[in-house]
């Protein structure tokens, strides 16, 4: 009984980690009927630079405090995935918004194998090891199991940032604005909203929580390298189409 508890606990940490990498991938879908194979990609981004900034840290500037160290890491990775979301968007896929789907669907898996292997070449082929910030201890045991330090983080910082988002797509104006591009474009520019800034506005988005789950999985397994977006896109993506496409309470009960 206490293996079983202990591996539903670890699979509840990965779930949680799949589950923000699905989210990124329901909200595209939401607002423009697109799957963004690109978007576990994403994910290895924010590992990587999650693993650069680790190091400039811990090694550069001699910061050791676990906490601080990981709340800037986590940022770092978040506003770097965020920004390349954005970059994406409007590179990539602006210029085919009114073409047919199939040629959307095409550039998203050139755009991911540009990542994998523009990764190889910038990055390195070889596996890295991501930096200690956070050292495994154990908090609490459950019926023999044990939650650590580490898997408290996941859940912490993973429901959080859910959290974070459910309360911006529910209760502000730009989720409002958000909603209403899912539900159809061409209505929501009727009444005045913005489509190209809420549509970049939800890459963007969606790719930071990509670049928090690569931070987070750098922590778990500190093995990081370019292609290790492939099989946790594929599961997301999974997970995204288990809880419907385009709903985002699904894709985390998916991932979950």
């Amino acid at each position: 009984m206490a293996e079983f508890l202990q591996q539903t606990i670890n699979g509840l940490a990965w779930g949680s980690i799949y589950a923000l990498i699905a989210l990124g991938y329901t909200m595209v879908y939401g607002v423009l009927r697109l799957i963004n194979f690109a978007h576990g990609d994403v994910y290895m981004i924010g590992a990587m630079t999650g693993y650069y900034a680790g190091n400039l840290l811990t090694h550069r500037f001699a910061i050791s405090d676990g906490p601080v160290a990981f709340s800037i890491v986590l940022a770092s990775s978040m506003a770097v995935c965020g920004l390349l979301g954005f970059v994406i968007e409007r590179v990539a896929y602006k210029p085919l918004r009114s073409a047919p789907r199939i040629n959307s669907l095409i550039t998203a898996i050139g755009v991911s194998l540009f990542l994998e292997f523009g990764g190889q070449l910038l990055f390195g082929a070889d596996p890295k090891v991501f930096p200690l910030l956070i050292p495994e201890k154990p908090l609490f045991e459950i019926g023999g199991a044990i939650i650590g330090r580490i898997q408290a983080v996941i859940f912490v910082v993973a429901f959080g940032l859910m959290a974070a988002l459910h309360f911006i797509v529910a209760k502000t104006k730009i989720g409002r604005a958000m909603r209403a591009v899912s539900f159809s474009h061409m209505a929501s520019q009727l009444v005045g909203i913005p489509l190209n800034a809420i549509i970049s506005f939800t890459f963007v988005l969606g790719s930071m929580l990509a670049g928090a789950g690569g931070v987070l999985v750098g922590i778990a397994n500190p093995k990081v390298e370019p292609l290790m977006g492939i099989m946790p896109g594929l599961k997301a993506f999974v997970a995204a189409v288990l809880g419907g496409a385009g709903n985002i309470p699904g894709a985390l009960a998916g991932g979950l």
